[in-house]
């Protein structure tokens, strides 16, 4: 959308009133206790199921929105909530409630031998932008964690999931109001103007952190253009790696959920690497494991001479997120070959080893270069709910500040606490 310079002004405008009531109430969030951060996450987890009936009416006309724009399968599947699912979230707020609060928590303390004390303590990040697309759980993990962690939040939803964001929004400021925190701890940009975005990318003044949520043209966007700090992901593209010591029947098992339970996440399993020592005896049952689970299989030439009814893989395969029913097979020679084929095509998210020899296993887990790696366990566990973080505001995959499943703890920085008794330095 092309603004008139007025229209822009206003646009500017409004965003940095945003900006100005974020950080007015960040500040009186970071001094709360504990205990009235607590009681927000419950009455807002509350409010939710409060609500239930009417978000599930406001995400249906989201998701109708959404076939009409001709939006896929996978798409919809991120997008549409059931009840199951406004459970989930409330569910993970009272799990955010229930965690230790990270503000205050001393991770290093030492002494000098005069007695001055040093100790490092968390604080909070201070404002957070989350930019998301379909998904509108991200909306309450978002601002829950935030709000854990001290830290105020803006958020940035698509188009397709406005109705269901501003509902779930609704609740979190209602958990706000009853525990007596300000209402605009937790805000959304008013606007689906896409010049917004680029207004965030600029609030350098207003906004500590930027985390983008979704594809790749968006985290990609977001990492390139904005001038914020950015925490994000582009893409999982992930492997199983059925070593020759693995159990034929936990392989299925594993392989089938890590790409099945839900192929629209960034946790999902994208490629299969099997062992030539036992391709020809294992592959066959896989492949029917994953065809009966209605997945379509790609393979390389290896992979189609043992299993001829699949399709062939392209050199582009590899390197692609299907985020859909649909996986990639290669047969390697061994753990080197795996690790090289990782090395090459993986995106540093999660890897998976299926294997009964501990050796092979501890090898793949310390020279894998990802946020998250497994031994024996679905990819699909790439989620902060399942390590016990409450929920995540993403899986970051770079080497600063945070990596892995982002919780609240991850969402603050730190301070250091100097305590003398009128020392002076000689």
């Amino acid at each position: 959308m092309t603004h008139s310079s007025q229209s822009t002004s206003q646009l500017h405008d409004q965003m940095i009133a945003l900006g100005d009531g974020a950080k007015r109430a960040q500040r009186v969030v970071q001094r709360s206790p504990h205990a009235m951060r607590q009681t927000a996450l419950k009455a807002a987890a509350v409010a939710l199921r409060g609500i239930s009936v009417d978000l599930l009416k406001a995400n249906a006309a989201d998701v109708a929105q959404a076939r009409e724009m001709g939006k896929d399968d996978a798409f919809i599947d991120r997008l549409a909530l059931d009840e199951g699912r406004i459970e989930g979230m409330a569910k993970s707020l009272e799990a955010i409630a229930a965690r230790p609060d990270p503000l205050g928590a001393i991770d290093q303390s030492w002494a000098r031998e005069d007695g001055m004390r040093f100790e490092r303590a968390r604080v909070p990040l201070g404002v957070i932008a989350v930019i998301f697309e379909s998904r509108p759980n991200v909306a309450a993990d978002a601002a829950g964690l935030c709000l854990k962690a001290g830290n105020a939040t803006i958020l940035r939803g698509g188009s397709e999931s406005r109705r269901s964001v501003e509902m779930i929004l609704s609740a979190m400021q209602k958990g706000l109001e009853q525990a007596g925190l300000p209402m605009e701890a937790v805000n959304i940009v008013p606007t689906q103007d896409r010049d917004a975005v680029g207004e965030l990318f600029r609030m350098t003044e207003h906004i500590d952190l930027l985390i983008p949520r979704g594809g790749r043209s968006l985290v990609a966007r977001v990492q390139e253009e904005s001038r914020v700090p950015v925490l994000g992901h582009l893409m999982g593209v992930n492997h199983s790696y059925v070593h020759a010591s693995a159990d034929l029947e936990m392989a299925k098992a594993v392989v089938v959920n890590a790409k099945m339970r839900r192929t629209g996440v960034c946790g999902a399993t994208e490629t299969l690497l099997i062992d030539e020592a036992v391709a020809a005896k294992y592959l066959p049952p896989l492949v029917k494991a994953l065809s009966d689970a209605q997945c379509r299989v790609r393979g390389d030439a290896a992979a189609k001479a043992i299993c001829p009814d699949i399709e062939p893989a392209s050199d582009e395969d590899w390197d692609t997120e299907w985020l859909d029913a649909v996986i990639n097979v290669r047969v390697v020679d061994g753990l080197d070959a795996a690790l090289a084929h990782i090395d090459r095509h993986g995106s540093g998210h999660t890897e998976c080893i299926i294997a009964s020899d501990q050796a092979a296993a501890d090898r793949f887990l310390s020279e894998v270069d990802a946020a998250i790696v497994m031994h024996n366990a679905s990819t699909q566990f790439a989620d902060g709910g399942e390590f016990g973080f409450g929920a995540e505001i993403g899986i970051a995959t770079g080497r600063l500040h945070a990596r892995g499943p982002v919780g609240a703890e991850h969402l603050t920085s730190y301070h250091y606490r100097v305590r003398g008794s009128g020392h002076i330095r000689p």
